[in-house]
């Protein structure tokens, strides 16, 4: 922290994202820039020309909707910003250690075998494999070893999983 309570750059959280959670972060904010916000321009012209808008739900509502929207745009460039493309080469993780961009095999206590890929929240994607570092798997993984047993509390039950072996994603 700095000077008034305010976070200086080296306080700030890089986000290691895989390139293609990369390039869909990138699509999104260009979708929103350049198609929803000429919509919701539109909108709030439309709602402009039809009365009052001092009384126009559609009016407040379209301003809601471009409030909400600018807050993403916002919030996706400076995540944008604060991230760093996954390479090979950048996991350093020559200690066998669980951690994002890492791919996980393990074998369940029933001896059925899993492969989980540890991402950002916000990159995940259960359906495709990708699974958060803030889930109850991937808070029960990160930081363990090859070799290691680790149970996971989940609404189906605690399951128990051996980690088999720990690489890069990529």
């Amino acid at each position: 922290m700095s000077i008034g309570g305010q976070s200086d750059a080296s306080d700030r959280k890089i986000y290691r994202l895989t390139p293609e959670g990369f390039a869909k972060m990138k699509e999104r904010l260009d979708y929103l820039r350049n198609v929803k916000r000429r919509e919701i321009a539109d909108y709030i012209h439309e709602a402009k020309e039809a009365g009052d808008i001092s009384e126009s739900s559609a009016y407040e509502d379209a301003k809601n909707d471009q409030a909400k929207l600018e807050g993403e745009i916002i919030e996706l460039e400076q995540r944008l910003a604060l991230s760093e493309v996954m390479t090979p080469d950048m996991h350093g993780n020559k200690d066998g250690i669980v951690g994002v961009g890492m791919q996980v095999e393990v074998e369940t206590d029933r001896g059925t075998k899993r492969i989980f890929n540890i991402v950002e929240t916000f990159e995940a994607d259960p359906k495709a494999g990708l699974i958060s570092d803030q889930s109850p798997v991937g808070k029960a993984l990160m930081g363990h070893r090859e070799g290691d047993e680790v149970s996971v509390s989940t609404p189906g039950g605690v399951t128990t999983y051996s980690i088999l072996s720990i690489r890069p994603m990529l």
